[in-house]
């Protein structure tokens, strides 16, 4: 068992930024926690055909880490590269025990610690944060007679390379970004390709480039590259006006240029019928590919929709529920992830044994999407409605930790042992968000989506401007909060422990 002043579970984009936060902090007493046998999160996980970013790389990346990118949106094996120089240039392997996963995690009233248990053994931390993300978790619908399947068969997060797909009869089943990508990637190299879909997304085409060799001279100059970046975030954030403002916004300007793609795009009327959704854009995520649309319209790619879905998995194929029998070799799940019931995947008990899955019963919920009463010293990183529809994730990591650093400064500089947000406080930020969320297109927008939990709620997005949460993660209210100091040890037997004070 080994003890440190902070615990991190994750090494994708959230671990690292979370370290080098702590460093800033003068913390350097930190270990980071990866179940997988390699660090790095989801640009090292998902190597499937196809898989890129779907955010412009000069701003999907660390603010701190500027990079000479080889092309607007950048592929995976770019995305791969950047992440391994994040962390060996911040020294993080070192910091990093990998292939252990954690098992449970508690909060040990007596020492005032967090618990984790592992495969790998306990550790201990004064601090724990939760980096594990919450599109890790590959979800996998469990269709009737899925086992019998005598074929090859494998999510996109967890992609077969020694595989050979080419020539093979393929099923791709999901119609989401990951299935938009690996579609195009597969399509001109298989005999034939069976496409099931349960609802469309809108599709945009996507505006990438790639970058000349000034340009990428230009990108490692840190004032120019500065700029790009501020540049691309407020050519994006306007975006929110239309999802939370002006429906009819979004309609003229969105879903018109979407509707016009498809029809430009796709020849056959029949086709052009079954990709188009019924809801308005943006109540799911949209789409940015150019080359999905042409991939679906070939001869040898079929287009299964929910009047044609799958029935049963049997030992030759798939089965639809209009009774033809489809004999594919491979079946490839582009399902997604346990992304809004399941942000966290293993047991949580924080104080007096509470639960974390019993307090989330109802549907996940956190101040700024971070912090939890009866829950000390605990922080999630991209935890509830911090989701962002319109730009970079890592944006509103970097927010969070600037909440969380702030959390941690004022318990180690003010003598304190613990900080845990307010049960009114959480209350009270919970209201507002889903106040402020009956406003956007993910709530009304007629459909249903990942960002929904089973409650019906929108768990993953956050209702407004991603500089609104910027400001508000930034400006910690100390009154939000209640500080703890560490108990004093026992006296003897005669006499009762003392407890602890608030401050």
């Amino acid at each position: 068992m080994s003890t440190h002043t902070v615990l991190i579970i994750g090494s994708g984009f959230g671990g690292q930024c979370a370290a080098m936060k702590l460093k800033t902090l003068g913390i350097d007493d930190y270990l980071i926690l990866e179940r997988r046998d390699f660090m790095g999160g989801t640009w090292c996980q998902n190597t499937y055909p196809g898989a890129a970013v779907d955010v412009q790389s000069p701003l999907y990346s660390i603010e701190a880490e500027p990079y000479q990118w080889s092309q607007m949106f950048a592929e995976q094996a770019e995305l791969q590269t950047y992440t391994n120089h994040v962390i060996d240039k911040n020294g993080l392997r070192e910091k990093t025990r990998t292939a252990t996963n954690v098992e449970r995690v508690h909060w040990d009233e007596s020492r005032q610690q967090w618990v984790v248990s592992t495969n790998n053994g306990e550790f201990r931390a004064q601090f724990l944060i939760n980096a594990s993300g919450p599109l890790s978790t590959p979800f996998t619908p469990d269709f009737n007679g899925r086992e019998r399947f005598q074929g090859a068969a494998f999510h996109t997060n967890n992609w077969d390379w020694d595989y050979d797909y080419k020539g093979k009869r393929v099923a791709t089943i999901g119609s989401g970004a990951s299935a938009a990508q690996v579609i195009p990637a597969m399509a001109n190299d298989v005999a034939e390709m069976h496409v099931f879909q349960r609802t469309p997304h809108w599709v945009l085409p996507r505006p990438d480039r790639r970058f000349s060799r000034f340009q990428r001279y230009l990108l490692g100059v840190k004032p120019m590259y500065k700029l790009l970046r501020s540049l691309i975030y407020w050519s994006l954030e306007y975006r929110v006006i239309g999802f939370k403002y002006s429906k009819t916004m979004l309609k003229l300007v969105a879903q018109r240029k979407a509707e016009n793609f498809i029809k430009k795009t796709i020849g056959d009327p029949a086709l052009q019928k079954a990709l188009t959704p019924d809801y308005t854009i943006g109540c799911k995520r949209i789409i940015l590919s150019s080359t999905l649309y042409p991939a679906l319209d070939q001869p040898h790619v079929s287009v299964h929709t929910k009047d044609d879905g799958i029935a049963e998995i049997n030992e030759t194929g798939i089965r639809t529920t209009q009774g033809k029998q489809l004999d594919v070799d491979l079946i490839v799940y582009a399902t997604g992830y346990c992304a809004t019931d399941g942000v966290i995947s293993y047991p949580v008990e924080g104080r007096d044994g509470r639960s974390l899955a019993d307090q989330w019963e109802a549907y996940p919920r956190a101040y700024l999407g971070t912090s939890l009463p009866g829950f000390p010293n605990l922080f999630i990183m991209t935890g509830p409605n911090t989701g962002i529809g319109h730009t970079s994730a890592i944006f509103i990591i970097e927010a969070q930790l600037n909440y969380v650093a702030k959390a941690i400064k004022q318990v180690l500089k003010g003598g304190h042992q613990t900080v845990e947000v307010t049960e009114e406080a959480e209350v009270e930020y919970t209201e507002m968000i889903h106040r402020e969320m009956e406003k956007t297109v993910w709530k009304s927008g007629g459909c249903n989506s990942w960002y929904q939990s089973k409650s019906g709620h929108v768990i993953a997005m956050f209702p407004g401007f991603s500089f609104t949460y910027r400001r508000m993660a930034n400006a910690f209210k100390r009154r939000h909060h209640r500080f703890s100091d560490a108990p004093a040890p026992k006296a003897a037997l005669v006499t009762p422990a003392a407890g602890g004070a608030e401050s």
